[in-house]
This record gives structure tokens, sequence and C-alpha cells, in this order.
């Protein structure tokens, strides 16, 4: 099903979606704050995290595995790997199965920090607004957020 072109008479319609977006825009990135914070700290360039997060996501891959996954050449993968050995986020280990094959994990210091630390940094702005909220506003919120969830669930199925 199209969506219909909007017409004058729904200005304010248009108006009140770019309000909303650009409210949940900026809530997203107050969200994302301290994670990124603690990103810039770790000094990890682009590739890098990008590497560093398929191999969280998985139990560990080969080189070839790896590449393919994030969409790079094998000797750019190999490269940022060893970068990343060195500074102690990752390891290479032989491949039970597969006696000649290397296989790369990351440390448990990386899969600590990303079990447990990332989810008390993507949180903690929310808890902190939270906690200055009072229950009337808190409800409001959550009533708020669940109805627009509802209105987008919603259109999503009519479609």
């Amino acid at each position: 099903m199209k969506t219909p072109m909007l017409s004058f008479k729904d200005e304010p319609l248009l108006k009140l979606a770019q309000e909303v977006d650009q409210h949940l825009s900026v809530i997203r990135q107050r969200l994302r704050e301290p994670l990124e914070a603690e990103f810039a700290k770790g000094g990890l360039t682009g590739p890098q995290r990008i590497v560093m997060q398929a191999l969280v996501q998985s139990q560990g891959l080969s080189l070839k595995q790896l590449s393919a996954r994030v969409s790079l050449a094998h000797s750019t993968v190999s490269g940022i790997v060893d970068r990343l050995q060195a500074r102690g986020m990752v390891g290479r280990s032989r491949d039970e199965a597969d006696g000649r094959a290397t296989v790369i994990a990351v440390s448990s210091e990386v899969r600590e920090f990303v079990s447990h630390r990332m989810p008390e940094l993507a949180i903690s702005p929310l808890i902190r607004a939270l906690r200055g909220a009072n229950t009337t506003e808190k409800a409001a919120v959550l009533r708020g957020l669940r109805k627009l969830r509802a209105l987008i669930e919603q259109t999503r199925q009519e479609s």
C-alpha cells in the first residue's frame, strides 16, 4: 500500500511528525552519549569497532569469515585484527575442529564490557532522567511512548 502524498491540509500533521522525529532523534543521541564517550576513550577507529562488533556477536570467527561478515578486504581485516590483538582486545587460537585454521575472538575483558558495562552505560541517561521525574510525570512518559508505539504498530500492520 502506497503512502499518499501529503496535501496542504496535512501541514499541521507534517509539522507534528517532524517535531516528534526531532525529539526522538535528540533522545537517541543523548542516550548514546555515555557509550560513545566510553568508546572514544578506547580510541577505536570505525573499522575496528565494526570488527569488534562482529566478533562480540560470535564465539569466534576465522579471518575469512570475519572479512565476509564486515565486508572488508582480507588484508584490511588482518591488519585490524593485528592492531586489536596488540592491544589485548582480541586473541587468536587454533580451531579445535581444524588444527590448521585460526579462530579470532574477543578477550574476556571485552566480552565482560559488552555484557555488563555497555548495558549500564546505555540505560544510565534514562535512569538519571526518570529519577528526576515525579510519579505523574513517569506515568505520562510511559503512556505517551506506549501510545506512539501502538499507533506505529497499527499503521505498520495496515500496510
